[in-house]
């Protein structure tokens, strides 16, 4: 059967990077649990020397996450942030890279606190207006790093522009994908160089699994990060390539749900007296709502919403009375997940600077679910009352 990208992307959800076992004609990928490999003579092997460098499970998710991205490439990593280090770690000293302003705080902690100790410098800046990007770019910009929407305000930024820019200056762009996943969005297709992703969240969609992945379409890139790979050796284990190959099998219809509810949390929220703002791309009024309507399928489940009474407390009060919005770090599993930025997932962030993007300490984060969203709607009504 082919696995070309001929197919839409439910089946190649289903189909994409994975054969037939050829030993046993098993339909589901072997768990390939293995170190090393057997050679017939030095050098002389079936294509697998060492775990490190190449497992079959590895390999099978890392086309499967190639396809679903339309990328001739895919590397899959330990982490998230182990696919964002080997990004960097194709620069040197003297470097600069243009961020967006707005960003998972993982990424700011990486970027300033560790690479900026070893000579690569990052600009944070405000992308609402894309075109921002151009005069911030000199002789030594090598790297936009671009995340779309953002987290946790959930701004958009316009791809298309970004990747227009980056090649007019012979710079790299570098979407974080992970909020909308290949189904909302592909951004190699919008002009990208490469895409990132953390897989823990919608990609392997439960909540038990800790990997991050790159797809590209530039051979000579995709070399040096194979490179990376290798020789850095943040690589995820066969188990949970496995478990991450058996999610995106259903990414198609968790992301449909994910996206249905997500509207009707948004709309819910948007109506309460005592919620101040509500930041989701589905909105008209959404700064650069045109643009999630050009580049994305349909807005997503993350949200994020502010109180009126704008205090840690007040967030504190609500995040403790939820019963299906349970309080945990991270998104995109199929349970729904509360969050306070300002003291979880952004509080390596300086408050000076999250009070310059809006992320107020009130401001609650949500990924929601996939489940019946009456009952959402109940939780977030008892919580709120």
């Amino acid at each position: 059967m082919s696995k070309s990208n001929k197919y839409r992307f439910g089946t190649k959800a289903i189909h994409a990077g994975v054969e037939p076992d050829s030993a046993t004609g098993a339909i589901m990928t072997p768990i390939y649990q293995t170190s090393t490999y057997v050679q017939s003579s030095p050098g002389e092997h079936k294509g697998y020397d060492y775990s490190r460098s190449q497992n079959p499970t590895r390999e099978a998710l890392e086309k499967s996450i190639a396809a679903l991205e339309n990328a001739d490439y895919g590397h899959c990593f330990a982490s998230g942030l182990a696919a964002i280090d080997a990004v960097i770690k194709t620069l040197k000293p003297g470097d600069e890279v243009i961020s967006t302003n707005d960003l998972y705080g993982g990424t700011y902690r990486i970027f300033t606190q560790i690479f900026q100790d070893f000579g690569i410098h990052f600009h944070f800046i405000d992308m609402l207006e894309a075109s921002n990007i151009e005069k911030h770019i000199t002789e030594k910009t090598k790297l936009i790093w671009v995340e779309t929407p953002t987290n946790p305000m959930m701004n958009i930024i316009d791809i298309k522009t970004a990747a227009n820019i980056a090649k007019k200056s012979n710079v790299l762009l570098c979407v974080d994908n992970t909020f909308s996943t290949p189904y909302l969005q592909n951004p190699l297709d919008l002009g990208a160089d490469l895409v990132m992703h953390s897989l823990t969240k919608y990609i392997a969609g439960h909540s038990d699994v800790i990997m991050g992945a790159l797809a590209t379409n530039n051979k000579e890139l995709s070399e040096k990060l194979a490179f990376i790979q290798k020789a850095s050796g943040a690589v995820p284990g066969p188990q949970d390539c496995f478990l991450v190959l058996r999610g995106i099998k259903t990414l198609h219809l968790r992301m449909q749900r994910h996206c249905e509810n997500g509207a009707g949390v948004a709309n819910f929220l948007k109506s309460h007296p005592k919620v101040d703002k509500v930041f989701w791309p589905g909105f008209k009024s959404h700064p650069n709502h045109d643009i999630a309507s050009r580049q994305m399928h349909d807005f997503g489940g993350m949200i994020s919403f502010s109180l009126k009474e704008n205090s840690v407390a007040a967030a504190t009060e609500i995040l403790k009375k939820f019963e299906l919005f349970t309080l945990a770090e991270s998104l995109g599993g199929v349970e729904s997940l509360s969050g306070h930025p300002a003291t979880m997932t952004h509080a390596s962030i300086p408050k000076a600077e999250r009070d310059k993007i809006g992320l107020s300490d009130s401001l609650i984060r949500l990924s929601v679910g996939v489940e019946d969203l009456e009952d959402l709607i109940q939780d977030l009504k008892q919580a709120l009352s």
